[in-house]
């Protein structure tokens, strides 16, 4: 069924929002990451680039459209020299530019790739990313969205890589569901171009031997929550003696609808279940 045309904008190109201190220099970057993304279209008797019609619908997202009537509506009110720098045709009669309808900007938002479009505009956004002066702290966590499904009302479940300190989505892919998140763990990463040393955090879900391994091959850290889905692991932990090991540190906070406590112990391990530890961290929780 074709996106109704107040429907949302794809959801690797809403979270430009965000970003609303992109400079006029940073365009040409984004135009050559979008390229990266498959056309589906009979290349016969296309009139706008697949990566022109994304790098207008980028824009007016990152000038405040939130639906996409609202970036039809931009497009066709963009400036002439705006349209220029983002590589839209001339008209070979008027003395104009041919920019693409609306309908034409819905058909191809619901017809693309949406992993493919998450890999450019993620890759994009690590481009322009600051320097880390420390170590870079990576989040890998999934997310059912409220209000958004797909075919046979199916919901749309999400697994993303943010990063800690500036919250910027590196890599994000549809899972399906979130048992489907296990299996999309080392593909999201994929997506990430330089893991060397940094840590990897997820929830205990993905506290797996295979997960494991892979970020040691990418020479990356994790630091992994043991739960029950790790019975002889947390056994193990749990017989440690935590309470001959000194406190490093310790944090109060509250979120979800209640009050935590965490308090930190570090301790050497060197025959847990775990692949080639150098350490484990933290009381098991």
């Amino acid at each position: 069924m074709p996106a109704d045309a107040s429907s949302a904008i794809p959801l690797a190109l809403d979270q430009l929002r965000e970003h609303l201190d992109v400079g006029p220099g940073e365009v040409p970057g984004l135009l050559e990451r979008l390229t990266q993304v498959p056309d589906p279209r009979d290349p016969r008797g296309v009139r706008h680039a697949l990566s022109v019609v994304l790098a207008l619908t980028a824009c007016a997202v990152l000038a405040g459209a939130t639906s996409l009537l609202a970036v039809g509506e931009w497009i066709s009110d963009a400036p002439p020299q705006v349209l220029e720098g983002l590589g839209v045709c001339p008209d070979p009669v008027l003395p104009r530019r041919l920019v693409p309808a609306e309908t034409t900007v819905r058909r191809l938002q619901t017809r693309i790739d949406g992993d493919a479009l998450d890999r450019a505009v993620g890759g994009w956004l690590a481009d322009r990313r600051p320097a880390s002066a420390g170590l870079r702290g990576l989040s890998v966590d999934g997310k059912s969205l409220r209000g958004a499904a797909k075919a046979r009302g199916r919901k749309v479940h999400l697994l993303a890589a943010v990063e800690h300190t500036t919250g910027l989505v590196l890599a994000q892919l549809d899972v399906g569901e979130k048992t489907g998140e296990t299996r999309r763990f080392q593909p999201l990463l994929d997506n990430v171009a330089d893991l060397a040393g940094t840590v990897v955090t997820s929830d205990a879900l993905h506290t797996q031997r295979e997960h494991a391994a892979y970020l040691l091959g990418r020479r990356a850290h994790y630091i992994a929550i043991v739960k029950g889905n790790q019975k002889k692991l947390r056994k193990q932990l749990k017989s440690l003696p935590w309470q001959e090991i000194p406190l490093q540190g310790r944090t109060r906070g509250s979120g979800h609808g209640r009050s935590e406590i965490r308090r930190i112990k570090v301790a050497t391990v060197r025959t847990t279940t775990a692949p080639d530890p150098a350490g484990n961290s933290g009381e098991p929780r």
